[in-house]
């Protein structure tokens, strides 16, 4: 059935796609005929909305944690965690919240930082494991955003079709940090400047959209290409990450239409990856555009991109300096020794980190039998919606990860890339994702946002200040659901937000 499925969707050759499905090289226990059976009903979608389904409530599985009304809601661990394995995602914690300082220092176990960088620590751009924000007036840090940078050009892998080849700018490198070590000359600043736009609903509300205009301030080594392409990231949501990763690859391809051969007007796309860790294509899942396949390989991304620190996937110790960038390239690195590995963030290291960003878990729903809820919930399946946020899934059994395993989640996603339309377009491809695609992203947690961020910020570059505006922004494949909420009542349209922050 798999090797079918490599065939239909024709993203790789066969054997390739095979070792890709099986994509963490874990250890799986195959589905029978009857468990397959029963997973399929549990996953289809329900037609009645006068009450919760069974286990709605329950978000994460077994995993979920319940809901907190403080800042903290996002970070507790997984609720069926053995309690041997606390003590990791306590070290992890330390490690996600540990402030980096550049070297040469006296503090040898947390040196390295940079020499570019964008912030000193994980919990930096992901406070309290939430959602970042837009800058905040000239004098914010924007360490919560910043920009990637890309040129045309490269070389195409060879196992994966549709690839949209791009390199690194070849001075500034992947992204612009706006931090420098001492005695380094930071790459410069992102701007971003807002005009805002009325849209008149057919009811004669009327919303305000904010569009952006990012630039470049103060380059600080020459002039970029002018054929460079910027894309401004937010920094995501932590929790549920692990069930995300153990969602079977199959389960997620199942619901790949690249051609849309149900004439629903949506045509979601698998992102293939060239596995960093494991040289093999693997399929996307992490990052806004589905850029990395697992958490780990997501995690030593950040470290290498956002503080300039190595790992056994990233040895690099100079982080995201180019060739150009001689000065940092001639700068002093993390302290070395073999109990680290030589690297500033060995493998164990990464491997606890991994560990806390797997397990951070998922809060209970609430509200979920209020019926204005119920009612929003039965609006947002009738609008389609639910086309691109797929509403539940089963975990595969992982014999290594028993908070993941098999699992009923509710995150309301495909992980697919959809045409999001012009108005979001950052026309920066990224692997096989064209410049107006994104992955979807879960919802799972969105009405936490401003418990937890202290704000409403949506979007990949929290252009929206409100579910109502992120909504109003979805075009593309998303133009009919988008429509369809326009033309609600007032009093629907609330309903469709009551239940979205009901997640």
């Amino acid at each position: 059935m798999l090797l079918r499925q490599a065939l239909l969707f024709g993203l790789l050759s066969t054997s390739a796609y095979a070792q890709a499905l099986d994509d963490r090289h874990l250890s799986v226990v195959n589905r029978t005929k009857e468990e397959i059976s029963r997973i399929e009903a549990v996953r289809a979608p329900t037609t009645d909305f006068s009450k919760p389904e069974p286990y709605e409530k329950m978000q994460a599985g077994a995993a979920t944690v319940r809901a907190r009304r403080t800042l903290d809601a996002f970070s507790q661990s997984s609720a069926n965690m053995p309690f041997e394995r606390e003590l990791d995602f306590k070290l992890g914690n330390g490690l996600f919240t540990k402030t980096w300082v550049a070297a040469p220092a006296s503090t040898k176990a947390s040196d390295g930082l940079g020499p570019y960088y964008n912030a000193r620590a994980c919990q930096d751009c992901h406070l309290k494991d939430g959602r970042g924000h837009t800058p905040e007036g000239p004098d914010d840090s924007r360490v919560s955003m910043f920009l990637r940078l890309s040129v045309p050009g490269g070389e195409t892998p060879a196992e994966i079709t549709e690839w949209l080849s791009t390199i690194p700018e070849p001075t500034y490198g992947g992204q612009l940090q706006d931090f420098a070590a001492p005695g380094q000359v930071a790459e410069g600043s992102m701007s971003v400047t807002y005009t805002e736009s009325p849209v008149l609903l057919p009811d004669g509300t009327s919303v305000s959209l904010r569009h952006p205009d990012y630039a470049i301030a103060n380059p600080g080594h020459g002039a970029l290409d002018p054929d460079v392409m910027i894309s401004p990231r937010i920094a995501p949501q932590m929790i549920g990450l692990g069930l995300l990763e153990a969602i079977p690859a199959a389960d997620i391809l199942a619901t790949a239409d690249p051609d849309d051969l149900n004439g629903d007007g949506i045509s979601g796309r698998a992102q293939i990856i060239l596995s960093v860790e494991f040289g093999i294509p693997m399929l996307g899942r992490f990052g806004l555009k589905a850029g990395a396949p697992t958490v780990r390989e997501q995690s030593a991304g950040a470290f290498a991109g956002d503080m300039g620190l190595s790992t056994p996937l990233h040895p690099d110790p100079w982080g995201d300096c180019t060739l150009a960038q001689t000065a940092c390239r001639a700068a002093p690195h993390g302290q070395e020794s073999d109990a680290r590995d030589g690297l500033e963030v060995d493998s164990e290291s990464l491997d606890l980190v991994t560990y806390y960003s797997r397990n951070l878990g998922v809060p209970e729903r609430r509200n979920l039998g209020n019926p204005q809820v119920l009612r929003g919930k039965e609006l947002f399946y009738q609008l389609n919606c639910t086309g691109c946020h797929q509403p539940k899934y089963v975990t595969h059994r992982l014999e290594d990860q028993p908070e993941q395993s098999f699992q009923l989640i509710w995150p309301y996603t495909d992980l697919l890339l959809h045409d999001m339309g012009e108005g979001l377009a950052d026309h920066r491809p990224e692997g096989r994702a064209t410049g107006s695609e994104w992955k979807t992203p879960p919802l799972w947690g969105i009405g936490l946002t401003q418990q937890v961020s202290g704000h409403t910020q949506f979007l990949h570059d929290g252009r929206a200040r409100t579910l109502t505006e992120a909504i109003l922004w979805h075009g593309g494949e998303a133009k009919g659901s988008r429509d369809g909420f326009a033309s609600l009542s007032a009093v629907d349209r609330d309903a469709v937000i009551a239940f979205l922050e009901s997640l």
